[in-house]
């Protein structure tokens, strides 16, 4: 084995290499960007204000990739036009997760501060491509992920300032508190050693007075939100939802959120949501 250097090319300016040319290789290659198993969904799709998306890939956890190329540096259009196309693609298709991705050959530090500011709102993903001529004159392309998606803080990794009971009551009402309490009580022997934590955002569980967050509730004025920090389960999805249950699963939290606004909500899926919470039990460990 010996140690080489390659050398580093312009795509831009080189006159054998166009921009259809890199698309159609990310398109038919796209574990190359480093964002999991994609598949490609369409090329160039047309976008009802005008213009295309250079590629639009999918996964198969229900997540779509909105990717626009640029052979040289970005500049202002570029990242306008990135985040132009994955809202509109958000705002058509809302039962999918959307990603903004900006590839570029070069990301300067000036717009690395530009878009760490989208990213903050939007989860956008900015990825460097570079190019190297090797030996027999082919080129090798590399790409770098430098900005990731800003992940979401959950309610519990918040700093949370730690309240009373009184203050949810004075905030949501004694009726609603009433529910939660309900709802811990059907946790039967899961509950053993753990007790209702109280803080600004939600009401979670401690025990031995450390937070163990497997359930945790969010009282709103009309109904409590239960989430479940488990694994999405279809099976039970389905389930819940035919038994006219309002959930959602949350993909960022990896939580579900179910709406309990009586008690009957919550005993007439008992079995089925007792599944769930036993699968976050599992998964963190508390078993």
């Amino acid at each position: 084995m010996k140690l080489v250097s390659q050398q580093r090319v312009s795509l831009k300016s080189n006159p054998n290499i166009t921009e259809k040319m890199i698309q159609d290789y990310i398109y038919d290659n796209p574990s190359i960007l480093g964002l999991g198993e994609l598949a490609g969904r369409a090329k160039e799709k047309c976008q009802p204000s005008g213009g295309r998306i250079d590629m639009l890939f999918e996964d198969d956890e229900n997540n779509r990739y909105e990717v626009e190329l640029q052979l040289g540096a970005t500049d202002p259009s570029h990242i306008i036009r990135t985040i132009e196309y994955w809202d509109n693609e958000r705002k058509r298709y809302p039962q999918y997760n959307h990603t903004a991705v900006i590839i570029a050959e070069d990301i300067t530090s000036r717009f690395q501060n530009v878009i760490s500011l989208f990213n903050n709102q939007i989860p956008l993903i900015a990825i460097q491509l570079s190019a190297t001529q090797i030996e027999n004159g082919d080129i090798a392309l590399n790409f770098v992920k430098i900005m990731d998606v800003v992940e979401l803080a959950t309610d519990e990794e918040e700093t949370n300032e730690v309240v009373d009971r009184n203050y949810w009551e004075r905030k949501r009402g004694k009726k609603i508190l009433q529910i939660v309490d309900e709802l811990f009580e059907q946790l039967g022997e899961r509950k053993r050693g753990y007790e209702l934590k109280y803080n600004k955002w939600y009401i979670g569980l401690s025990k031995n007075g450390i937070s163990k967050n497997f359930i945790f509730f969010k009282p709103w004025n009309k109904f409590v939100s239960l989430r479940i920090k488990a694994d999405e389960n279809s099976e039970i999805t389905d389930l819940l939802e035919q038994h006219g249950l309002d959930l959602n699963y949350d993909k960022r939290e990896n939580c579900y959120k179910i709406k309990i606004s009586k008690l009957m909500d919550y005993t007439e899926n008992e079995e089925a949501i007792l599944r769930l919470i036993d699968s976050a039990i599992e998964r963190m460990g508390l078993m």
